[in-house]
């Protein structure tokens, strides 16, 4: 069972956007965070879990491994539940091809206080700028 966290900090101000990965594997954990082209916060959300099933897929994470996401973006989650997304369908498109290529995947909403290992991975990136 893996657990996969992915969360986006927007400087509102600056532009600025960065994405937080947190991957527990084992009671191991991998943190990874970056600084990506500024964007709105409902893109850089997509584009932090694209790179986070992206980041599976790199580790060669066995296929049949049942994978735990979970996001404080409501409209990442109700897009992959509803598998429709009106202006991100191209990152819908993206992170369901992504997903697909694991056999079980659970997509969670969480509040942001159950998120803050990847938020504080994303904020950390923002503030290196």
């Amino acid at each position: 069972m893996i657990k996969l966290y992915t969360d986006a900090a927007v400087n509102q101000h600056t532009g600025h956007t960065a994405i937080g990965i947190l991957i527990v594997n084992n009671g191991k954990q991998i943190q990874l965070n970056q600084v990506i082209t500024p964007t709105d916060n409902h893109d850089a959300e997509f584009s932090a879990a694209i790179a986070g099933f992206q980041k599976l897929i790199d580790l060669q994470i066995d296929p049949s491994e049942l994978i735990f996401f979970y996001t404080d973006s409501k409209i990442v989650i109700d897009s992959l539940n509803k598998q429709y997304a009106k202006h991100f369908e191209k990152h819908l498109d993206k992170l369901l091809g992504l997903q697909n290529q694991f056999a079980t995947v659970v997509n969670t909403w969480i509040p942001d206080k159950q998120n803050m290992g990847a938020h504080t991975l994303a904020l950390q990136a923002l503030h290196s700028i």
